[in-house]
């Protein structure tokens, strides 16, 4: 049996090698979109086009991989954001050979002569989810983005707009390869007015000049001035980052954060995350406002904000596998024993606090309740100027007690 032949189009067929068209002619099947076949309308094999439906592409593919040479057209690198991956998976890859070719994300690059490798690429195509697009967005130098239908460049610059994002030249890639091929430099407010071609990419460059950028990169115990907070009342970098390590966190999970405060806890739990849910619950409408503010600054979209008081408030939220309560003070008890009963079998809990008797009735209740607990206490001291030297100034200890729920082999 032949193998198939998965061959990258490059820009246009201008970039196919001797190699590539010896094995298109001699294919006595040709697979690929409507625009690759129509390059060669002369040839004289059986074509099939590829439409939504790849399920099919793939049946018909097997019933002829035995008997026929199969050559599929794809665009650009067919590993690249390509169809390769799913042929590959679909037929296996002992029966397919893939022909890289250039990718459009090189070929833009390429055109504006900056250096990639350094660049965030991603696709819209399909997706609802956006928060690799809004990590990207607040700290990537470069960014390259294949749109669809639905987000389009103009969709792309209002998102941006709406969280104030404005430190980003927007270039739009139409019809690469094609001999109307288009090159626009845009920014945001034209790029919300224009109409595209439905083939084009984008590519964000971040201006170097450019005022209103977040601080550093979105990353762990960020500064505690890269979010809103009301008077100091947030969560200390030092102290989050060793929260959020007793969290455990991996894509995917459902966090709770209770009495969530500014939400930078949360904030930092979505970015660290990817996929998921954080659902940031607070009873003061200010500071509901913060978290709103450092949500969308973040651009963070799996992340919801529910005002309420704790723990009525948890009521029909979907269960959680990570739970930090970060705000219970005569209520903790209560807190956590309602959380608690929410938790996944193999779920943690993690409360902080900076009063004694909330230590010992935080651990008393968890083991209780059955679950391996550990308390860790950190004290962080800060430098402080003095005329002539440094001294340090001592913040409060805080107590980081976690939970872990014992597993039941039953």
């Amino acid at each position: 049996m032949a193998h198939v032949e998965i061959i990258g189009m490059g820009m246009a067929p201008d970039d196919l090698t001797p190699a590539h068209l010896a094995m298109i002619e001699s294919a006595d099947l040709l697979v690929g979109g409507r625009r690759h076949l129509s390059y060669f309308p002369d040839h004289a094999g059986r074509k099939h086009e590829i439409t939504g439906r790849l399920k099919s592409t793939v049946r018909m593919i097997r019933d002829r991989m035995e008997t026929s040479r199969v050559v599929v057209l794809a665009s650009g690198d067919p590993l690249f954001f390509g169809i390769g991956g799913y042929l590959t998976n679909a037929l296996g890859p002992e029966n397919v050979r893939i022909h890289p070719n250039l990718s459009s994300a090189a070929a833009a690059f390429a055109r504006l002569k900056i250096p990639w490798q350094d660049a965030t690429v991603l696709s819209l195509h399909g997706k609802a989810e956006t928060d690799r697009l809004w990590q990207a967005l607040a700290g990537s130098e470069k960014i390259a983005l294949f749109t669809d239908g639905t987000r389009t460049p103009g969709w792309l610059a209002d998102a941006m707009r709406k969280r104030g994002i404005d430190d980003l030249e927007m270039w739009v890639f139409e019809r690469m390869g094609t001999p109307d091929e288009k090159i626009t430099r845009y920014t945001i407010d034209d790029a919300e007015q224009a109409d595209f071609d439905d083939l084009n990419m984008v590519v964000l460059i971040r201006q170097p000049d450019a005022v209103g950028r977040l601080p550093i990169p979105a990353g762990i115990g960020m500064p505690d001035d890269c979010f809103q907070h009301q008077r100091g009342l947030i969560t200390k970098a030092e102290v989050r980052a060793v929260t959020l390590s007793k969290l455990r966190l991996s894509p995917g999970l459902t966090v709770w954060d209770l009495g969530a405060g500014s939400g930078s806890v949360a904030v930092e739990a979505a970015l660290l995350m990817g996929k998921g849910c954080v659902i940031a619950v607070e009873k003061h409408s200010d500071r509901i406002g913060q978290i709103e503010a450092n949500r969308s600054r973040f651009g963070i979209s799996r992340m919801r904000i529910v005002h309420a008081e704790l723990p009525d408030g948890i009521g029909g939220l979907p269960a959680p596998d990570r739970i930090f309560i970060g705000g219970g003070g005569r209520g903790l008890v209560n807190i956590i024993e309602a959380s608690a009963a929410c938790l996944a079998n193999d779920g943690i809990i993690v409360t902080n606090t900076v009063l004694l008797a909330n230590v010992a009735a935080a651990m008393d209740t968890l083991k209780k309740l059955g679950f391996e607990t550990e308390m860790v206490q950190i004290q962080v001291n800060r430098s402080s100027r003095m005329p002539w030297n440094e001294r340090l100034e001592a913040e409060n200890p805080v107590f980081i007690i976690s939970g872990k729920r014992k597993q039941s082999f039953e």
